[in-house]
């Protein structure tokens, strides 16, 4: 005999797994990739995603300019990241928050664009 508040937990066991900063990726692909969870679970990991890659390339892009320009700029730059990465974990957490709470974890603009970009490859 199944608990059907059983399968409600781990669904949103999942979901709050999806949203932790940086290792939430694999979680997330996993579930768009195996074409599993519900219509919510996919949306979230679109969104989690969506975070993570924006969130790594702009690392990227900055610290990689930062390596190529003066000491006063550069400095700029790694401020720019350390903000960056700030507001991605302080993001994330928020988000958290939200399935933690049962809320929708959506980000105005930011769910648009990821259902916009992924959701034609992983429906």
């Amino acid at each position: 005999m199944s608990d059907p508040f059983q399968e409600k937990r781990l669904k949103h066991l999942q979901m709050y797994l999806y949203f932790v900063p940086v290792a939430g990726i694999f979680p997330a692909l996993w579930t768009l990739l195996r074409k599993g969870g519900d219509r919510e679970q996919r949306s979230a990991s679109r969104l989690a995603i969506t975070l993570a890659l924006t969130w790594f390339l702009a690392y990227s892009l900055l610290s990689t300019g930062a390596t190529q320009t003066t000491e006063l700029l550069k400095f700029r730059l790694l401020f720019i990241d350390g903000l960056l990465t700030s507001g991605y974990f302080l993001t994330c957490l928020g988000l958290m928050l939200r399935v933690w709470r049962r809320k929708s974890p959506r980000l105005p603009g930011i769910s648009k664009l990821a259902e916009r970009t992924m959701g034609k490859h992983s429906s």
